[in-house]
């Protein structure tokens, strides 16, 4: 048995996790009958409540992550059943693996880790046994199947430390990353545009643009398109409908008074001190020392930020607040008495009292009444909408008996306009089929819609005349292109070395100690790639939209050595000597479970499952 070994403090967790989760039994899944078992690894069997509590953890937790129900046929669509089991299959293998070295920790470490884990402790913060065993009975463990699981999460740990110990990663990866990541590059490089051609282009004749367009369809694709047909219903066009009473626009007023009658505020900074006296001092020093405020601040070693009380009435700064709502902006006042003790204020600002009158308030009231009468309008609509869709009748038959607007739309995608701006309308777009039927979706905004779709076209080739102007710009920027890239390549003979650019004619940009991250403006894709693939004084053109980029590397700087850099380097390492751990433990792991040669019960495993929801 080895000695002196504990079980790591994320080992416990993990296994509490499982057991607090699992609170109140494997209860949402009952099993009967003399099952176990769902297998075996090696001499280790592998639980059903272990493999049925993991599997409703596992489910329960990606609930709460999304917010959704996870119905289990969807949890086995996304493996979820599978991997748990891959889990437990592997961690048998490994408890069957350290039995067969003789691997475990003493009496005493299990102790001193079941008295430390705050579930099992009382008020007093002491180890209770009434609440140890009433939490593992709620679990559907005994005492002696909880300890024995601890013994084996420490006896794995104890495993993976043995297996992990001592590797490192060579430091010539690390150094190789560092080099790829910091080491840095100097250029000078200009754009050529079609101001720069010496001989305009020609205008291309129709025959020229056709042969472009068939060598480039793919660049004049249209997108997947549908045609759809839509009846909308928002809540403004029930606001003809929609009558507000008089006495709910003043009881509206009413109820919101703060916000219609508001008393005057001020804008005011708050300096407290620890005493009268230190108090009476500091203005002593602003009236006689010529001190400012700002350097009381600063001796108190605060920030403005510090002593901000932002915008207060006048009630609640108490005693201080006739004083304070006396004073000017930009006057100080005080030692006056504040909650944490005397202090001096300095008025900032001045909002004035706003006193709105209901005759005032009325309209935006009415607007806002009314739209929340319309949205409850439409929302009570929506059944009976939905119903006669149901029995047959069509959109546009629908907007002729109702205050539904018919409509149609070539929605791509890329569509964000009229009603495709609605997120619950391009969600039911993207979706729809030619088998689905009308029915009534809800918008964000309180109305309601239905759909159909009439047509569906695939991406395609746009025809050549709509596409027109698109081809004579495209045919347009590649000739230039291709005409100032000829042009450079004269001008590349002569910028080698430290030749200077702007004697060939140039506007020289220099970039200085730039790594391979950096973003250069104005430069194509894929234009530091480039540049780190060139070796000193070498010169190159690049392609751009339009326009050609000439660039010379003039120097290539290895990566500086300083703290941040060692800082980098020390963080890849361990990184790197991290990952190679967990691969080389996966790889022990695999071994592992081949050698115990795991075998699964189907028809246990079909029991359980047949259990869930």
């Amino acid at each position: 048995m080895a000695k002196g070994s504990s079980i790591s403090k994320t080992a416990v967790w993990i296994l509490m996790g499982l057991l607090i989760l699992g609170l109140g039994g494997f209860g949402a899944v009952n099993l009967s009958g003399n099952l176990r078992s769902i297998g075996t690894v090696g001499d280790k069997s592998i639980p059903v409540d272990a493999y049925a509590r993991q599997l409703q953890n596992e489910i329960r937790a990606i609930k709460q992550q999304t917010g959704e129900s996870l119905p289990f046929a969807r949890a086995q669509e996304i493996g979820l059943d599978r991997a748990v089991l891959q889990r437990l299959v592997r961690n048998r293998a490994l408890d069957h693996e350290t039995a067969q070295l003789g691997l475990s920790i003493g009496d005493e470490a299990l102790r001193e880790d079941i008295l430390n884990i705050p579930a099992f402790q009382g008020v007093d913060g002491k180890f209770d046994r009434d609440a140890y065993r009433f939490a593992l009975q709620q679990g559907g463990l005994s005492e002696g199947e909880f300890e024995t699981s601890l013994r084996e999460e420490a006896a794995r740990t104890l495993l993976q430390r043995s297996v992990t110990a001592g590797v490192v990663m060579p430091a010539t990866y690390a150094d190789t990353l560092m080099t790829y990541i910091a080491q840095e590059r100097s250029f000078t490089w200009s754009v050529l545009d079609d101001s720069n051609l010496t001989t305009p282009l020609a205008d291309p004749t129709e025959e020229e643009l056709r042969a472009f367009y068939d060598e480039n369809q793919d660049a004049f694709m249209l997108p997947l398109t549908k045609k759809i047909t839509y009846a909308w219903l928002s809540p403004d066009a029930m606001l003809d409908q929609v009558e507000v009473p008089e006495e709910e626009l003043r009881r509206a007023y009413d109820d919101r008074a703060a916000e219609f009658q508001q008393p005057e505020r001020r804008l005011v900074e708050r300096l407290v001190f620890a005493d009268q006296e230190s108090a009476d001092r500091a203005a002593a020093a602003l009236e006689v020392d010529g001190t400012t405020f700002n350097a009381l601040v600063e001796e108190r070693g605060l920030e403005l930020a510090d002593i901000d009380l932002g915008d207060v009435g006048r009630l609640e700064l108490d005693a201080a607040g006739e004083a304070v709502f006396a004073a000017e902006v930009g006057d100080i006042v005080g030692p006056l008495p504040s909650p944490l003790g005397p202090a001096l204020f300095r008025v900032n600002g001045v909002l004035p009292a706003q006193n709105t009158t209901f005759e005032e308030a009325r309209p935006a009231l009415q607007a806002e009444l009314a739209t929340g009468r319309a949205v409850r309008a439409v929302e009570a609509r929506a059944q009976e909408l939905d119903d006669q869709l149901a029995g047959g009748v069509t959109l546009e038959q629908m907007a002729e008996e109702t205050h539904m607007t018919l409509g149609t739309i070539d929605w791509t995608p890329e569509s964000s306009e009229g009603i495709a701006a609605y997120t619950a309308f391009r969600d039911v777009a993207a979706d729809v089929t030619a088998e689905d039927f009308p029915r009534i979706e809800q918008m964000e905004d309180g109305g309601v819609f239905a759909l159909r779709l009439d047509e569906r076209l695939e991406e395609r080739p746009e025809p050549f005349e709509q596409a027109r102007d698109d081809v004579l710009a495209a045919w347009t920027a590649d000739q230039t292109v291709a005409q100032l890239t000829e042009q450079a390549k004269e001008l590349v003979q002569t910028l080698g070395g430290t030749a200077s650019f702007e004697e060939a004619g140039l506007d020289a940009i220099i970039e200085e100690n730039q790594t391979r991250r950096a973003f250069i403006d104005g430069t194509p894709d894929g234009f530091m790639e480039a540049v780190f693939g060139m070796e000193p004084g070498a010169v190159t053109v690049l392609p751009g939209d339009g326009n050609v980029v000439i660039v010379r590397l003039d120097a290539i700087d290895e990566a500086s050595e300083n703290e941040e850099s060692a800082a980098l380097r020390a963080r890849l390492s361990d990184q790197l000597s991290q990952t190679l751990s967990q691969d080389l433990y996966s790889v022990f792991a695999d071994d592992v479970v081949r050698r115990a040669g795991p075998k699964v019960d189907q028809r246990a495993l079909q029991a359980v499952h047949v259990n869930f929801p």
